[in-house]
């Protein structure tokens, strides 16, 4: 090798192309999913479908809208992992418009088509919408921080008043999803209606009701997707609102504003919605579903100051009147309901459980309160059973069940359809196979004895049949498979689009 006496000059170090925020800062998911793009088909679900404006049916959307759509979910999940890792709209810009990255195709399109400028107004808009909730969101790393967070959020539910019969039927029903989540491991989890009306002992109706006036507008549980087939729908659990006019006119509705008739008398100095809830919803989460606290037995105002007399023994009624989020007078007639049957007692103005009234659940005899005009009863089931109301879980149940049943069986007579409708050629001419429809096929394309008529001709058609549910399915000379294997045939290509997808 030559000698070169001259020191050789240093080598410049370019850039990197992402500046500060490589791909090595991101998690392994997201790498992948800014360099090969979603493969799995994870955010794809719902892009291609759209929900019809009946807000029951589902329309397919347009192949360039499902793309659109498609693209877009992936833009912003990437952008979410940028603004975790602590990346900066910049950044977010040159991964995504980067030739080789699968994961910003959506962007590139854009840039392609309509200009660099307005690729990247797209992206900084992105941008905001992802800055915003990965502020307002928590990271959970592992199992342990999802239960602190489950933790917090039980904490904050049962220090929250729940005014009304409106909003105590709420918490019932967030108590129920807060059960779910905790099986699942998260505030993320799948319900159907009809196992949360379960778990709540209220009926749908009720369910939908304070789903749509409390839950959703407090920011307390969100319907992520909408249950189809046999899944159940996808929720989360939030803190709900902290403030602001739409979480105060949700509860607007359930606040009282009694007021002393004289202030000598020394009471409700104060709004009596201003006082601080505590009740135990493990207890109430333990009692809710049983008949004995259906609405025209005990109640739920029940459940609140069962709930609230559990974690703090002896309260007043204006104690109660804070912390079970109740009225003075659903106080005193919840109350004196209770110590009717021996659940509650009472020294001088204070109020406790009677001895094992929690634990007793079930058919076990309760302790007989110390007063002489109490009816002590033989458990829950006798307190149902004193209230006509024994029974109704099981109904509901028994009803969900038949429900569930015919459901099913709908799913299964139009998985006999094929999905798509097909145009063939017979002797020259074309034919259309109908696409599934919801309505019977006409009389005149009838037989007494059931078969296909041929509407040109009059004469039976041997290559058509009848479903089960009054459709029509072409077998054509090549493809002569009963039922059954129509059937089959369909959910395997069914299952194999799927895994495509």
């Amino acid at each position: 090798m030559p000698h070169h006496s001259h020191q050789a000059e240093p080598q410049r170090q370019t850039p990197h192309p992402f500046g500060r925020l490589g791909l090595h800062r991101l998690r392994p998911a997201a790498a992948e999913l800014v360099l090969l793009g979603d493969l799995t088909g994870r955010y794809a679900t719902g892009s291609y479908s759209r929900l019809g404006s009946d807000g029951r049916t589902v329309a397919v959307r347009h192949d360039r809208a499902g793309a659109a759509e498609h693209g877009h979910r992936v833009t912003a999940a990437i952008a979410c992992h940028v603004a975790r890792a602590g990346g900066t709209v910049d950044e977010l810009a040159r991964l995504l418009l980067h030739p080789d990255h699968e994961g910003g195709r959506h962007a590139q399109h854009i840039a392609l088509r309509s200009g660099q400028a307005r690729a990247l107004d797209y992206i900084r808009r992105v941008w905001a919408s992802a800055s915003a909730v990965v502020a307002e969101t928590r990271v959970l790393d592992s199992r342990h921080d999802a239960y602190e967070v489950l933790a917090a959020l039980r904490d904050r539910i049962e220090t929250t008043p729940w005014y009304g019969e409106r909003g105590r039927t709420a918490l019932r029903v967030l108590r129920a999803h807060l059960n779910f989540a905790e099986t699942a491991g998260g505030p993320l989890h799948h319900a159907s209606e009809r196992q949360t009306a379960e778990e709540a002992g209220i009926s749908r109706t009720t369910l939908r009701v304070v789903y749509e006036t409390v839950l959703k507008p407090g920011g307390w549980l969100r319907r992520l997707r909408v249950g189809h087939g046999r899944e159940g729908s996808t929720w989360y659990l939030d803190h709900g609102s902290t403030g602001g006019r739409r979480a105060r006119a949700s509860l607007s509705r359930f606040r009282t504003t009694q007021y002393p008739p004289d202030l000598a008398l020394e009471e409700w100095t104060t709004p009596e919605t201003g006082m601080t809830a505590d009740i135990d919803s493990t207890v109430i989460a333990r009692l809710m579903g049983h008949d004995a606290f259906a609405y025209h037995a005990l109640g739920s105002s029940a459940l609140m100051i069962i709930g609230a007399l559990h974690v703090r023994p002896a309260q007043t009624v204006s104690d109660l009147v804070g912390t079970a989020s109740v009225s003075r007078a659903t106080a005193y007639r919840t109350l004196r309901r209770l110590a009717d049957h021996g659940l509650v007692q009472h020294d001088g103005e204070t109020w406790t459980l009677a001895p094992r009234a929690v634990g007793s659940f079930g058919n076990s005899p309760l302790d007989a309160a110390s007063e002489l005009d109490t009816r002590p009863t033989q458990g829950w089931d006798g307190i149902a059973q004193c209230y006509g109301t024994a029974g109704i879980a099981v109904r509901r149940r028994t009803l969900h069940a038949v429900e569930r049943a015919a459901y099913r069986e709908a799913l299964d007579r139009r998985a006999e359809h094929r999905s798509k409708a097909t145009v063939i050629v017979r002797d020259g001419r074309q034919v259309l196979v109908p696409t599934p429809r919801p309505d019977e096929i006409p009389s005149a394309w009838q037989s007494p004895d059931g078969r296909v008529l041929d509407p040109t001709t009059g004469r039976p058609a041997t290559d058509w049949r009848i479903a089960t549910d009054g459709r029509l399915i072409l077998i054509t000379p090549a493809d002569q498979r009963s039922y059954d294997e129509l059937a089959t045939a369909h959910a395997e290509a069914l299952r194999e689009w799927n895994s495509a997808a």
